[in-house]
C-alpha cells in the first residue's frame, strides 16, 4: 500500500479549499472570534502554544493507545469464545450491545467514583470498552462468516477443529480485524478527550478545549481541537501502516478491495 503524491493530491487540495473558504467567509460576513474563528489565528494558536499542546496530547493519545490496546486484546479474546461456543455468543452479545449503548458521561462518571480524581485509569476503561465492541463484533464475523466450501474441504482431510481455526477461520477473520482497528483508531482517540469533560486531572486535550471556551479562548480552543484531529489522523494511519505491513507479508487483504 504504497503513498504516492498524487494520492494525496486531491485531499490536500480539497483541505487548503476549505481553509481558504472558511477564512473567506469570517473575513466577508465579518464574523466575530466567539462565531466562528478563522484558520490563520487556530493556526497561530496552535504554533504559540506548541508545548502545551503537545502535553496535553501526550496525555490523551497515552489513555487512547492503552485502551485501544486492552480493547483490542480483550475484543478478540472474547471473540474466539464466542465463535467457539455459539450459547455464549447468544448471552454475552446483546450484553455487549446494551453496555455499548450506555452514554459515555454515565459509564465516565460511575468510574471517576471508583478512582482517585487523579487517576487516568477510567478513562483507560472507557476506551477499552468502546474499542472492545467494536473489535468482538468484527472478529466475530470474520471468525463465523467462513465459506462452506472451505471448512467442508478441510472436514474431508479429516481436520480437526483447531486446525480449521488456524487454517481457515484466522486468515478469514484477519481482514476484518484491520477493519475493526481503523474504526477503532480513531474512536479511541475521541473516546478519550470526551471522557475528559466528565471530571479527572484535567491534563488532556479535552480538558485543555473546555477549559479555553469557559475563559473565552476560542482560538486556543480550537487550537486543541486540531490537536485532536491530528492524534486521530495519526492513529488512523498507523492502523493503515500495520494493516499495509501484514498484506505484504499474506496475512491480509483489506476488506473493501
Amino acid at each position: 500500500m504504497a503513498v504516492r503524491p498524487r494520492d494525496l493530491a486531491a485531499p490536500a487540495a480539497f483541505g487548503l479549499a476549505f481553509a481558504a473558504l472558511w477564512e473567506g467567509a469570517v473575513a466577508a460576513f465579518d464574523l466575530k472570534p466567539y462565531f466562528l474563528v478563522p484558520p490563520s489565528s487556530i493556526v497561530a494558536q496552535f504554533a504559540d502554544n506548541l508545548g502545551l499542546i503537545w502535553d496535553a496530547a501526550s496525555v490523551s493519545g497515552l489513555n487512547a493507545a492503552v485502551g485501544l490496546l486492552a480493547g483490542t486484546v480483550l475484543g478478540g479474546a472474547m471473540s474466539f469464545a464466542l465463535s467457539r461456543w455459539r450459547f455464549l455468543g447468544e448471552l454475552a452479545t446483546p450484553l455487549a450491545v446494551a453496555l455499548n449503548a450506555i452514554p459515555i458521561f454515565v459509564l465516565v462518571a460511575v468510574l471517576n467514583n471508583m478512582y482517585s480524581i487523579t487517576s487516568e485509569v477510567p478513562r483507560r476503561i472507557m476506551v477499552t470498552l468502546v474499542v472492545y465492541f467494536i473489535v468482538l463484533v468484527n472478529v466475530a464475523r470474520g471468525l463465523t462468516q467462513v465459506r462452506p466450501a472451505h471448512v467442508e474441504l478441510m472436514r474431508s482431510y479429516a481436520a480437526s477443529d483447531s486446525a480449521i481455526l488456524r487454517k481457515v477461520r484466522i486468515p478469514n477473520a484477519v481482514p476484518y480485524l484491520f477493519t475493526a482497528l481503523t474504526i477503532a483508531a480513531p474512536a479511541s482517540v475521541i473516546t478519550a478527550f470526551v471522557s475528559e469533560y466528565f471530571g479527572g486531572s484535567q491534563n488532556g486535550l479535552g480538558s485543555r478545549i473546555t477549559s479555553n471556551i469557559a475563559n473565552s479562548k476560542n482560538a486556543a480552543a480550537w487550537a486543541y481541537v486540531l490537536a485532536a484531529c491530528l492524534l486521530g489522523l495519526l492513529f488512523f494511519l498507523i492502523s493503515v501502516v500495520l494493516e499495509s505491513a501484514a498484506s505484504k507479508r499474506g496475512g491480509a487483504v483489506s476488506t473493501g478491495k
